[in-house]
């Protein structure tokens, strides 16, 4: 039989804390009316002291394997996608298969920036497709506030924290019908964090936070999208039209009108949680997702086309038959 990757189950964990616009502009120049304006962002969620990227990404992960019936045990792969590990190493998806009282199966990270969960499920749906797994957990949970800066306006008000999950299972029947990704190293410098291990004890510490060059970036990423939205619907022989709802990366709103109007959907079809989230990196997909199907708006058979853009560039899609 044709092996297909399915979507079993859904999961999602935002921390409790809430940052508002309101709140930061007592600490920065700027205010609710300028924030809203550019990004279309209102609050976002902040991580607890004793937090992490692993520990966020066992919640969302219990619920999703919760939602697709499964034990823990019965996985047999674990990727996890993430900017902000717990550690260098070992690997986030090893301290979440330790949290999940599980020894047997593979765990490994994926580091592709706002675009590891779509590369993670990438490489799921081709470890299910080959035969050599039947159940696999991938999960994007990242700890953003600790990258960013908090006296730069710039970045600051962009992102939050959680973790989303999603479970697949192998069927006969198309569900995950195809992934795209790309990279191009030549736009490193637009969008990056350093790293402190590789730096000279002399340089500021300020060298740890995240830089970005804001108006460039979001360029690239609108004609980026436009572009792997036809090769994804090209791959699958179908037209806009066929497209039931939009889930893209939560990073601006403004990034996800443009790629609305590329597709010409209403907003009505778009998942829509940057105003509440902020961009949470990796995890604002599945975040996205599980709210979305957990609500209701997201009905079995319908077509999801999930999109991502982040740091590398790298960049990708996702079409799912739900």
């Amino acid at each position: 039989m044709t092996r297909y990757a399915t979507l079993l189950g859904t999961g999602g964990y935002l921390p409790e804390t809430v940052l508002t616009n309101e709140q930061i502009s007592q600490t920065v120049e700027t205010t609710d009316e300028w924030i809203m304006e550019r990004t279309g962002i209102r609050e976002r969620r902040i991580a607890g002291k004793h937090e992490t990227a692993s520990s966020m990404a066992e919640i969302a992960s219990r619920q999703a394997l919760e939602a697709a019936g499964l034990r823990p045990d019965e996985l047999d792969l674990i990727i996890v996608g993430t900017g902000t590990p717990d550690r260098v190493f070992p690997s986030t998806a090893c301290l979440l298969q330790h949290r999940l009282e599980i020894t047997h199966c593979a765990s490994f990270d994926v580091q592709a920036a706002c675009s590891g969960f779509i590369f993670a499920l990438s490489i799921a749906d081709q470890y299910i497709r080959a035969g050599t797994a039947r159940h696999v957990l991938v999960v994007g949970s990242e700890m953003n506030s600790r990258l960013v800066d908090w006296s730069d306006r710039s970045t600051c008000v962009l992102f939050g924290d959680g973790a989303g999950a999603v479970v697949l299972g192998v069927s006969d029947e198309p569900g995950l019908l195809s992934t795209h990704i790309h990279s191009d190293g030549q736009y490193q410098d637009l969008l990056y964090v350093p790293n402190p291990a590789a730096s000279h004890p002399e340089e500021e510490t300020a060298s740890r936070y995240l830089k970005m060059q804001g108006n460039e970036v979001f360029k690239v990423a609108v004609n980026t999208l436009g572009r792997i939205v036809d090769e994804t619907l090209e791959e699958n022989g179908l037209e806009k039209a066929d497209v039931d709802w939009l889930v893209p990366h939560q990073a601006n709103i403004r990034i996800i009108t443009a790629t609305a109007k590329k597709l010409k959907m209403s907003m009505d079809q778009v998942v829509v949680t940057v105003e509440r989230q902020g961009n949470t990196s990796s995890a604002s997909i599945p975040l996205a997702l599980n709210e979305a199907i957990r609500d209701g708006r997201i009905k079995r058979g319908q077509t999801v086309l999930m999109e991502a853009f982040g740091g590398g560039f790298a960049w990708g899609s996702a079409l799912l038959r739900y």
